[in-house]
């Protein structure tokens, strides 16, 4: 008997201690228990101590020593002897905050997702080789390895990286690594160029080819033009120079491209988010109190935990910077030297096209090219499934690109291929330009520096210390006839792919305008008389010139000044809407309640405060009407896009006889009055029943409910923010996309000063003090002082602690 229950007593411990050591998955991944409770190497060991101590590290590899003084917002300021030396530890220093982040990221890229959670990722992670993220990633890499100067630092960086993750075990591994179950992996060049990629596919993947083309079916090309006119007419250029291009532009055929005839039963899986944007403007010294340039540059992106930026400043010899940088890279992206400082906005161009394949027969081995039957590639993707057998997808390529969608993959019932052109695919060289950007001195240097930048496309805000103010739009564009890339394109021919690109000498430019100020808010580049053909599915039609009524009327400007203009919130769109709107309800046919809330929307000044209870019914109001409006698009089978709000509201004063306004899902048939107020009474009830779940009144703030979310979505280390702004505001925050890191620097010549502040922390440990100390701060429009100092000794009066790297070999 005693030897039964010694082996039931051994099988249960036995089976325990194996359950105890594996993850499972019952609808959530749980990890291994008995090394995740662990007090010694589990999630206890990733709390950070209150007060951190000096310490001295040793990395093979330095030449010299490199000394790490972080402040009290725990920026790093490296100091080193020499350039390898500083981006070796650079990227040691990035791992040791931000290694979790850096490899979730290009792991999401590269589509590697199901490799950490399971199949749930899979859909996801087959559009992300089916787009050819991977094939853009290693043709970046390949060109910053053909480079002598960046695949030096890439070198010097990456080994730093590796370094840290060498010195790592189970228990200091960050706990996201310890919640998935899952290793560190060593850091290479093409996780880099996946980084960049993730960029362009955040910023320059924007397009609706596929919808136009069926919009262009189903309604015809004039009230295509109406719905969706190249130019809306509104806002202020980003560089308004009527007649002023003087040079003599590239031109091809004037011959019209033959517009498509046909229904696309494709849903594209990914569309660019609305409200995604960014602000950046620069002032000259003569609007300025110093006198000196002021820049200012808020780029607007999802808001994430970990924070997608991570600020730094890095000295040697040969260098002195500092600002934001994306964890991954070893330069900073946003920021400032002793001469210069730069900010960046989304371009907004339409740099993607689909073509339309004909393969010879089932097998798509080969496709038609100007009467000739052409080779495909195909890649077999395997895609490694956590707790699963690996899947297998083939891919087809052809000389454009990818064929996205088949029959195995969103196109199930659509009979034809398309191939997926994207400006992300070419070789390019993003790291070069803000290697010498760090380095600049003057706007020679900056315009320098440019020329190697090719994307994603971006306007550069320039400002500098000799008085200089310039804004250049920067980016690989291609010469395009009339409405080439709005629709899809005929495969077949040669003749309708990209035959040049506009030189980077004849891109949108301008330095020291009389005016006195270059702004940019992702609006349209140039005026009509720019002589190259501009598209974009999605220009900004607000911020823009909100940012350029205020800063027109501005005088003797302040960084404070810029401070409360990059926090502004009043919405122009509001304005323009909402006065119509009400007057088109009948007061008489309106309850007291009804009649109450009227009145409150009247007396309001479109302003999206917090606490504003009438920018909530306004913004309920608006987005109900909108989506009734349109309800054609999204009732459709075939995939179309809606109107901008410029175009709706516009269409809404000056045609009341627009059949749109019809319902589609009702025996009625409804005109523009009747569905505002038919509207108005809806968002009532719905703000009734939000009031009612939440018990509290509709504040703005409330009711937007701004989130900052872990990448994992987990809920414990994500956080809300209660703010105010909107998308039509400068302050364009929304549900969950913001301004992701707000920079301001006034560029005196007795010496560069700097504000900063982004909704995180520096930190990507949710068990540091340092994860989210930004977070409030940003929220209530607070900066901080950015110290950049010009030597160690500098840093006293504010040193938190010191980190000293020295050679493992010494």
């Amino acid at each position: 008997m005693k030897g039964i229950k010694f082996v039931i007593s051994l099988l249960l411990t036995v089976t325990l201690i194996w359950a105890l050591n594996r993850s499972w998955d019952f609808g959530d991944p749980i990890p291994p228990l008995g090394k995740f409770l662990d007090p010694f190497h589990g999630f206890w060991a990733n709390a950070e101590p209150p007060d951190p101590t000096d310490v001295q590290i040793m990395i093979p590899g330095l030449k010299g020593k490199v000394s790490v003084v972080y402040d009290s917002l725990l920026i790093p300021h490296l100091f080193a002897e020499n350039d390898d030396d500083l981006y070796r530890v650079m990227g040691y220093v990035t791992a040791q905050h931000r290694l979790w982040q850096m490899e979730f990221q290009t792991h999401a890229a590269a589509g590697r997702i199901s490799e950490i959670i399971g199949d749930k990722a899979l859909d996801f992670d087959r559009t992300q080789r089916r787009k050819g993220m991977v094939f853009a990633a290693e043709n970046s890499a390949r060109a910053h390895g053909n480079d002598s100067i960046i695949s030096k630092i890439n070198k010097q960086y990456t080994e730093g990286v590796n370094a840290y993750i060498g010195s790592l075990s189970y228990g200091n591994y960050p706990i996201e690594y310890k919640l998935l179950d899952y290793e560190p992996e060593l850091w290479n060049e093409l996780k880099m160029g996946l980084l960049l990629k993730t960029m362009s596919n955040t910023l320059n993947v924007g397009e609706d080819d596929f919808e136009m083309t069926n919009a262009l079916h189903l309604f015809g090309k004039e009230m295509l033009d109406v719905l969706y006119p190249d130019w809306e007419g509104v806002g202020d250029p980003i560089v308004d120079n009527p007649g002023g291009w003087k040079f003599d532009p590239i031109t091809l055929d004037s011959i019209p491209l033959a517009l498509p005839d046909e229904l696309i039963n494709i849903q594209p899986t990914t569309k660019v988010v609305k409200g995604v944007g960014s602000n950046n403007w620069a002032v000259s010294g003569i609007k300025t109190a110093t006198g000196s340039p002021i820049l200012a540059n808020d780029p607007h992106l999802s808001l994430s935990m970990p924070s997608i930026w991570f600020a730094a400043h890095m000295k040697s010899p040969n260098v002195n910077v500092m600002g934001a940088t994306l964890t991954g890279s070893p330069v900073i992206i946003i920021g400032f030297n002793d001469s210069i400082s730069w900010g960046v906005t989304n371009a907004q161009r339409d740099l993607v096209d689909w073509y339309k394949i004909e393969f010879k027969d089932d097998t798509n081995n080969e496709y038609l090219s100007d009467g000739n039957w052409l080779p495909t590639r195909k890649v077999i993707e395997e895609f490694k499934i956590k707790g699963k057998d690996s899947f297998y997808d083939t891919v087809v390529y052809t000389h454009q690109g990818p064929v996205v969608y088949d029959q195995s993959f969103h196109g199930e019932s659509e009979k034809n291929h398309y191939a997926f052109r994207w400006i992300a695919h070419d070789e390019s060289l993003e790291l070069k330009t803000f290697y010498f950007l760090n380095r600049a001195k003057n706007h020679r240097d900056y315009m320098a520096a440019l020329e190697y930048y090719s994307g994603p496309a971006q306007n550069f805000a320039f400002a500098s210390t000799e008085g200089d103010i310039a804004m250049r739009i920067q980016g690989k564009f291609p010469v395009r006839r009339k409405d080439e890339g709005r629709f899809v394109l005929d495969g077949t021919k040669t003749s309708n792919e990209w035959q040049a690109y506009i030189p980077n000498a004849q891109n949108v430019m301008i330095k020291n305008p009389p005016r006195g100020f270059v702004s940019s808010a992702n609006q349209r580049p140039a005026d009509s008389t720019y002589p190259y053909y501009v598209h974009s599915n999605n220009y900004e039609a607000y911020r823009n010139r909100r940012i350029n009524q205020q800063l027109s009327v501005m005088d003797e400007i302040t960084p404070a000044d810029i401070m409360k203009l990059q926090n502004d919130n009043y919405s122009i769109q509001a304005e323009e809407s909402l006065p119509f709107m009400l007057s088109s309800l009948d007061s008489a046919l309106l309850t007291s309640t009804e009649q109450s809330i009227a009145e409150l929307l009247r007396s309001w000044d479109f302003v999206y405060r917090p606490e504003s209870v009438a920018a909530t019914y306004y913004e309920v109001w608006y987005n109900n009407l909108y989506r009734n409006i349109w309800d054609e698009m999204t009732s459709s089978t075939a995939a179309l896009s809606r109107p901008s709000d410029y175009i709706t509201i516009k269409l809404m004063k000056t045609d009341s006889t627009l059949s749109f306004y019809d319902v589609q899902s009702t025996p009625e048939k409804e005109d523009l009055r009747t569905l505002i107020r038919q509207n108005f009474i809806k968002s009532l009830d719905m703000i009734d029943v939000w009031k009612n779940e939440n018990d509290r009144e509709a504040e703005w703030a409330q009711f937007k409910n701004t989130k900052i979310g872990h990448l994992l979505r987990i809920d414990p280390f994500s956080y809300h923010a209660k703010n105010g702004g909107n998308g039509s505001a400068i302050n364009a925050t929304s549900g969950t996309h913001g301004p992701s890191w707000r920079m301001i620097t006034s560029m005196e010549k007795t010496g560069v000063k700097a504000w900063g502040v982004y909704p995180g922390g520096q930190s990507g440990n949710p068990g540091s003090q340092f994860y989210n100390n930004l977070i409030d701060p940003w929220t209530n429009g607070q900066y901080f002082r950015l110290k950049f100092p010009h030597s160690e000794r500098e840093t006293t009066s504010y040193r938190y602690f010191t980190t000293t790297f020295n050679s493992a070999s010494k």
